[in-house]
């Protein structure tokens, strides 16, 4: 008899004090559309660590077993092909040692999916941050965040990927203030390669920019930087931007540089605006070009 999902429990998370591997899960941290993240210990040593479950709910679900398994058949291809991206994605990360970027330490198998190991960093996302409005994002906290972020992303496009999914809650502020880069389910190469595709498309309204709705535009380093000036720009605005369909039917977004002269470094507000344009030709194509529009002396860290 087939295994059937388990309806009393929507996002169907593992238990607390269920040993996996060498780690015992405490809680769930968060979610997502292909993973779960629990606060797990190391049984070994009792240190905590962050659990990444590939648990991609459109395809597959948690048996009476605790297996995931893919829906049906013809979610069985997709399911495969995103947990051996979601190793992939592990392996990557595990290369990337950088202090604005979330720390993996490695992976492992169990219940038929894939388990990332991370570094578990205390802190609130920025979308917390912003929301709840307990910290002054005045222009130099907006300064640090945009150099910090730009460091995350130029050790990620060294190493010949693209994040694809920089937004508010993917960005951890840690206490001391300093920004860790998370979730990097959605990266890819580039220059873009099919082989590369998720099962499913990662677009998250208000910071993809349009070359993730518009196929024939290319994806590269400009991509991060429309939804890093997206993210900044929900810092001054209390709200994401207007969606890309939106803009490139009728563009109401205002330039920050008009709104926001008065509190925030120009250069800062200049470098949103072009990062914000729907051309990637009009953005900046390189973090150096970005840090250059942020190098003069009322715009230093």
């Amino acid at each position: 008899m087939a295994a059937s999902p388990l309806p009393d429990r929507p996002f169907d998370h593992l238990p607390t004090g269920l040993v996996v591997d060498r780690y015992v899960i405490e809680r769930p941290l968060a979610d997502g559309g292909f993973s779960a993240v629990y606060l797990a210990r190391q049984l070994e040593d009792m240190i905590q660590v962050a659990i990444k479950e590939y648990l991609p709910r459109r395809l597959a679900y948690r048996d009476w077993n605790g297996n995931i398994v893919p829906n049906d058949e013809a979610c069985r291809n997709a399911f495969l092909r995103g947990r051996r991206l979601f190793v992939e994605e592990a392996r990557m990360l595990a290369t990337l040692k950088h202090p604005n970027i979330v720390e993996v330490t490695g992976f492992f198998h169990a219940n038929a999916t894939v388990y990332m190991v991370m570094r578990y960093d205390y802190g609130k996302s920025l979308g917390w941050y912003v929301k709840h409005r307990v910290r002054l994002l005045d222009g130099r906290f907006l300064l640090r965040l945009t150099h910090g972020l730009l460091a995350a992303l130029e050790a990620i496009h060294e190493q010949g990927f693209v994040h694809l999914d920089l937004k508010p809650e993917n960005v951890l502020i840690r206490p001391d203030g300093e920004p860790l880069l998370l979730d990097f389910g959605a990266a890819r190469p580039f220059p873009h390669t099919k082989a590369w595709n998720r099962p499913g498309k990662v677009r998250t309204p208000g910071f993809s920019p349009p070359e993730q709705f518009l196929h024939h535009l290319p994806l590269g380093p400009w991509s991060d930087f429309y939804a890093l000036a997206a993210t900044l720009r929900f810092c001054l605005d209390h709200k994401p931007p207007p969606e890309v369909p939106k803009r490139l039917e009728h563009d109401t977004l205002k330039p920050a540089a008009q709104l926001y002269h008065w509190r925030y470094p120009e250069n800062l507000l200049t470098a949103i605006d072009r990062a914000l344009n729907l051309d990637p030709g009009e953005r900046p194509q390189t973090v150096a070009e970005f840090r250059d529009l942020l190098t003069t002396s009322d715009c230093l860290p």
